[in-house]
């Protein structure tokens, strides 16, 4: 793999890590993303926006089922009258 390959491969990798607010170094929901955009890439894309969102999309049902993903936000509570 040529530098500027390597270059836009790691760019599309941390975008996909900015969007997922990925922190950790030993991550499975990381690995598979970084595998995504290395086999994209063999076929061809250079272009990091869509490695990304193309890697992102290939990996959604991992990325829902994330056990350390955040719950989403509770509604507040409702108060009665009485």
């Amino acid at each position: 793999m040529d530098p500027e390959t390597a270059r836009l491969l790691g760019v599309a990798l941390e975008m996909a890590l900015v969007t997922l607010k990925q922190r950790r170094e030993i991550d499975p929901l990381r690995d598979a993303v970084a595998r995504k955009i290395i086999e994209l890439a063999e076929t061809g894309e250079r272009d990091p926006e869509r490695l990304c969102d193309a890697a992102l999309k290939a990996c959604q049902p991992a990325i829902v089922a994330d056990p350390n993903a955040l719950p989403p936000p509770a509604s507040p509570p409702v108060l009665s009258d009485t």
